[in-house]
């Protein structure tokens, strides 16, 4: 079996380490290097050839580069390894850009999804590791190369069932498209607390990016409400479903979402209450966020231990179901 080797981009640099520590092997030395006009190359600093190669590298944008910046980085690096006789490459994107244009709403529009899928495969990419993906169907029919698709749902399981405890609970989806993603989650979350867990979805309309709709189908009254998203950006489709939720009677409504972007307005969404507090992963650090809202309103829950069981598995030649589900 070849030797298997981790990097991690400097952007990406906190969570890489934390998964090459949960893995128990150092990250692989590369060079980061920047040009006056802009462009840039990376290469990595000890030989590839014959290894398996993992490639970590978070793509959102922020004050370290933007989303097409980190993306162009990893993609030449890839086609590095590639030329440098790596005997498989794997892009590992704890959060993977542009998963949210997978089908065409209007004429002429872009399927972006699939288009990110063919500029990995271009370069030579062998597998891509990812967690908790918009839509499910269009990424598993977008990649032509191997597709691995992580959940959150065991990893906020653990921290939903100590934050129930004995009381009623309901898990709801913020709008109709997620109501799968809150049927998993709300199946592992009864088997962990071995009784009944009721469900329920929220009403959305969008026209013209308005966002519209507050009918509930579910029965939330004087129950703990768990919403569960694969990402928050500006915490608006959150805060509607969170609101309707609390009219109808919830006792608490809480946020579950793998990816937290922050974008807009989120701050002052989140600060004013209807959300008694919002879990994430550290996929994409809150930097958007004042400082007292992150540590009153938000917690963050690791997803790099889950990344490095992957990674090893997928070295190994174990199974990723049955990560996923025990």
């Amino acid at each position: 079996m070849s030797e298997m080797q981790v990097f991690a981009f400097d952007q990406t640099a906190a969570f890489g380490e934390a998964v090459a520590k949960a893995l128990g092997t150092p990250l692989a030395e590369h060079e980061e290097r920047d040009f006056e006009d802009g462009e840039h190359k990376t290469r990595p600093l000890q030989s590839v050839r014959g290894h398996d190669v993992y490639v970590i590298q978070s793509l959102y944008g922020g004050p370290d580069g933007s989303v097409n910046d980190k993306l162009c980085r990893l993609l030449f690096f890839i086609g590095a390894l590639r030329d440098n006789g790596a005997a498989r490459i794997t892009a590992v994107t704890p959060y993977l850009a542009y998963g949210r244009k997978d089908r065409r709403t209007k004429s002429r529009d872009p399927l972006t999804t699939r288009y990110l899928a063919m500029l990995f495969e271009a370069v030579g990419t062998d597998r891509v590791i990812t967690l908790d993906v918009h839509n499910l169907a269009a990424f598993q029919n977008a990649w032509r190369c191997e597709a691995v698709h992580l959940d959150s749902r065991r990893l906020f399981t653990e921290r939903a069932v100590a934050l129930v405890g004995d009381a009623p609970v309901v898990v709801a989806s913020p709008d109709p498209g997620g109501v799968k993603r809150a049927q998993l989650f709300r199946e592992t979350l009864e088997g962990a607390l071995k009784r009944p867990v009721g469900g329920a979805f929220v009403e959305k309309r969008r026209s013209a990016g308005v966002v519209s709709g507050g009918l509930l189908s579910g029965d939330v009254a004087g129950a703990m409400v768990l919403i569960i998203d694969d990402l928050i950006s500006t915490g608006g489709t959150m805060d509607r479903a969170a609101s309707v939720c609390r009219e109808q009677g919830a006792a608490e409504v809480y946020a579950f979402a793998a990816h937290g972007l922050f974008t807009g307005a989120a701050d002052s969404v989140i600060a004013k209450g209807n959300l008694a507090k919002v879990f994430v992963t550290d996929t994409v650090p809150p930097f958007r966020l004042d400082a007292g809202t992150a540590g009153e309103r938000v917690e963050i829950l690791s997803a790099a231990p889950l990344f490095a069981e992957a990674i090893w598995r997928c070295h190994e030649g174990g199974s990723i179901t049955r990560l996923l589900e025990g």
